[in-house]
């Protein structure tokens, strides 16, 4: 605060310290509105949570409304959930980004000229077309589940960068692709 507003503020009554703090907030989002996961107590969620990045590109950590929950960007391009049942075998894309297994649902295509949903994020792997993104993580008990809005974020970025907090749950089993699949031992 600049010494004209201090002397503004001590002239009408006001608090300099009331007058810093309404100044401070003037610049803050309203916290993201984010539904908790079913497991969202579950204690293996803490450590995630106290390494997740300040940033992630350009996008800012903001407040969220609920227990093991995170949103980066204004409207929030990334939003992460700790807590979320994990996926069972399934057909979906499964892509591994620095040891974090991650399956992939598109929830909505790009749509060319529309604006970005804001409650979803960025790219989801190989998803650098736009559109909105539901990625899981497999094999770790509870699953982290972020919702990307494509035409926002990288997914290289989001997933690398969150990769690191991730790994603070242990993973128990791994996807399996095609390629895995063709050094399976045959019956015999």
């Amino acid at each position: 605060m600049s010494a004209r507003s201090h002397a503004r503020a001590a002239r009408y009554g006001v608090p300099a310290a009331l007058v810093g703090l309404v100044a401070a907030l003037a610049g803050c989002s309203a916290p993201v509105s984010v539904q908790p996961a079913a497991d969202a107590a579950n204690p293996a969620c803490a450590p995630l949570m106290l390494a997740l990045p300040d940033t992630i590109g350009d996008a800012q950590l903001r407040t969220t409304t609920s227990q093991a929950t995170a949103a980066w960007g204004d409207p929030a391009a990334v939003v992460l959930r700790c807590g979320v049942p994990s996926p069972g075998p399934t057909t979906d894309r499964c892509v591994s980004v620095n040891g974090v297994d991650w399956v992939i649902r598109q929830d909505s295509p790009a749509t060319p000229g529309a604006s970005s949903p804001g409650a979803a994020a960025g790219g989801a792997a190989g998803a650098g077309d736009g559109g909105t993104y539901t990625l899981t993580t497999f094999g770790r008990e509870p699953a982290t589940e972020l919702l990307l809005d494509a035409s926002r974020a990288s997914s290289a970025t989001v997933l690398a960068s969150l990769s690191p907090a991730v790994a603070k749950i242990p993973a128990t089993r791994h996807c399996v692709g095609q390629e895995d699949l063709a050094t399976l031992p045959a019956k015999g």
